[in-house]
């Protein structure tokens, strides 16, 4: 099943649900400071469970105590879709506080 992209304005509506997220080009990004290291790797191995079970994955970057995501489908010719936004609504379930930075 083809997935459409979203217009401007929907990706504008919808990162107003998504604090922290933004959009950088074609890409929805987001950036989560964690307080270790040790922290971090686990919010990778369940963003990693999350993206499984959605079967939509992202470009995922761990570094100390930081993870950064960079989403886009690429059924959609690299375009953000609601596949994009849900991950992104997923992954902010999983960080502490809902949305920690």
């Amino acid at each position: 099943m083809p997935v459409e992209p979203l217009s401007q304005q929907e990706i504008e509506d919808r990162l107003t649900g998504l604090p922290g997220w933004s959009l950088d080009g074609d890409r929805l990004t987001r950036a989560y400071r964690l307080a270790s290291h040790a922290a971090a790797t686990a919010m990778v191995v369940h963003i990693a469970q999350v993206q499984d079970e959605l079967d939509h994955h992202s470009d995922l970057t761990l570094g100390y105590n930081t993870v950064s995501l960079s989403v886009h489908t690429h059924s959609a010719g690299g375009a953000v879709t609601e596949k994009d936004v849900e991950l992104a609504r997923r992954v902010e379930d999983l960080a502490p506080g809902h949305g920690a930075h």
